[in-house]
């Protein structure tokens, strides 16, 4: 039997396989903010810097018609009939194509790869089955994941650990993970530095700031308070804590900062509504010689979006014209930001205008749009609802939300399509196989409310939504809103009843319930309700 030895497997396999590598990059005047770009460049770059790829493990530079997907799976093939044909592969080739699949989410791919590689190999090869336990947690396939670690024929790596964690963290399990890092303690394997990032991930998500101090003391400990990454997971730990001065202390105390560093503080800014703040932060890394990315400019955007009209406006006037003037070629999720901003301060004409510049459009463009248009003019979002199909685009859970927020209506507006948001909350399920979402539910409560059709919106809560949705604020909150503007008693009080439960101080459903009873002239009603709202202070 003929037998390839390491170094020659890549050698060897070299027309089958190429390297390639993401390489990550990774006030004024009142009511009025400050120039955001005061001192312009021309001679700089372009706003957006793109990547510059660079090589990774293993997809072959081949024809240029060929997808990434389709070099996987001749490679995967020419493997299994070399195998078919007595060759001995080694590890390095499975670490190589299992690495492959892991960059790229090739669930299916990854699972043939599995398939070929021999059980004792996998057995006496340590590297191997971390890299298999690290594909399955990629894939979100953590019990996978989880039982190739308990069968590891010896004590598993750090990588092994830290694959496992960043899986449960990546699903949303931020206990589950911080419980594997309590566990690496007892183990007494040394967490290293890609151990620490994605356990701080996993306290921002938890939003445990004691926990998160706890383990700022252990990276201290461990000698890795300088390292960039670190800081940089800090720093997000700390802004997503609630501590945005701690993070900011933090940033000012880097030795070094990377693009990662500035996004990370701006985007903190961001979340806690400090756009002025923010505003310094881009600045500042303009005179430091660093060019705001995608993901600083689209988070800027997405501040303005949130912020007053006039000062939202303003400012992402500022950010376009600096796009338009030194970015040529826009980046998808800009644009995508940009028409998201104009649609929610309301300017549909120049959120149409960007939209319609686009050479390509995902779903995030035309949902922004959809919901541009559902706030003015309902008719034109259905118009290009029928558009996006046409183009062949599938429809998501955020496209139907955006519909059925534009059968809403407006508050000032009497006006409620019920039988479009039945249409489309039908379609949704039926044709297209999207399982409700709170969201959904509170516009359809919302959109049947509304017409006054109390006891059918009731009925969907109780009969529809449960058991496998537990109704939150929004959805009774839309109930009782209802019940005020058509003086239905009997449902509002069960409405009321249940947010009283789950938002306790809440003044203004107090207010909703004190109009009903005093709409129906139930003044002893109205009177307790006075007294309940004195008693809680509010």
């Amino acid at each position: 039997m003929q037998t390839l030895s390491p170094p020659l497997p890549v050698s060897a396999w070299g027309r089958y396989v190429c390297r390639y590598q993401c390489h990550r990059r990774s006030r004024s005047k009142k009511n009025q903010p400050q120039p955001l770009f005061p001192h312009q460049n021309k001679s700089r770059g372009g706003l957006l810097t793109k990547p510059s790829p660079a090589p990774t493990p293993l997809l072959r530079r081949g024809p240029q018609t060929m997808t990434r997907l389709q070099m996987l799976n001749e490679t995967i093939k020419d493997v299994q009939d070399s195998i078919e044909k007595g060759v001995s592969v080694g590890p390095d080739i499975f670490s190589s194509l299992l690495e492959t699949c892991s960059q790229m989410s090739a669930f299916q791919q990854g699972i043939q790869v599995h398939r070929l590689v021999p059980p004792r190999l996998l057995r006496k090869t340590p590297s191997l089955s971390a890299k298999l336990l690290r594909f399955y947690a990629v894939c979100g396939r953590l019990e996978d994941a989880h039982k190739l670690f308990d069968e590891m024929a010896q004590p598993p790596s750090v990588f092994a650990w830290n694959s496992l964690i960043s899986g449960y963290v990546e699903q949303g399990h931020h206990e589950d993970a911080m419980a594997l890092y309590y566990q690496m303690g007892e183990m007494g394997v040394e967490p290293d530095n890609f151990t620490f990032p994605r356990v701080l991930k996993a306290c921002a998500g938890i939003g445990s700031l004691q926990r998160g101090e706890d383990v700022h003391r252990h990276i201290i400990r461990c000698g890795y308070g300088g390292d960039q990454f670190i800081m940089n997971a800090l720093i997000d730990m700390y802004a997503k804590c609630g501590e945005i001065v701690r993070a900011r202390r933090l940033f000012e105390r880097m030795p070094e900062r990377d693009i990662v560093s500035w996004n990370t503080m701006l985007v903190g800014y961001i979340r806690h509504g400090c756009l002025d703040f923010a505003a310094s932060v881009i600045r500042l890394m303009v005179s430091k010689g660093f060019e705001p990315d995608s993901v600083g400019i689209s988070a800027m955007l997405s501040g303005c979006a949130s912020a007053s009209r006039s000062y939202g406006l303003c400012m992402g006037t500022q950010i376009h014209g600096r796009v338009i003037r030194q970015g040529n070629d826009l980046e998808l999720s800009v644009s995508n930001s940009l028409i998201d901003m104009y649609a929610k301060l309301g300017c549909t004409s120049s959120a149409r205008a960007v939209f319609d510049q686009l050479r390509e459009k995902d779903i995030v463009s035309w949902n922004s749009i959809i919901y541009a248009y559902g706030k003015k003019d309902v008719e034109q979002a259905f118009v290009m609802f029928k558009r996006m199909i046409e183009y062949g685009i599938a429809p998501d859970s955020i496209t139907f939300v955006a519909l059925l927020s534009a059968c809403v209506g407006d508050s000032a507006s009497s006006r409620c399509l019920v039988d479009e948001g039945r249409y489309f909350f039908n379609l949704m399920l039926k044709r297209y196989g999207i399982q409700p979402r709170i969201e959904h539910y509170a516009c359809m409560v919302n959109v049947l409310g509304r017409a006054g059709l109390i006891d059918e919106a009731y009925k969907m809560i109780t009969k529809q939504m449960r058991p496998s949705l537990e109704p939150g604020p929004s959805i009774w909150g839309a109930l009782l809103f209802a019940c005020s503007i058509h003086g239905n008693v009997d449902v509002g009080e069960i409405a009321a009843d249940m947010l009283f439960e789950l938002e306790p101080d809440n003044l203004e459903n107090f207010n909703l319930l004190l109009q009903i009873y005093c709409g129906a002239e139930r003044w002893d009603d109205a009177e307790r309700i006075r007294e309940m709202i004195r008693e809680r202070g509010l």
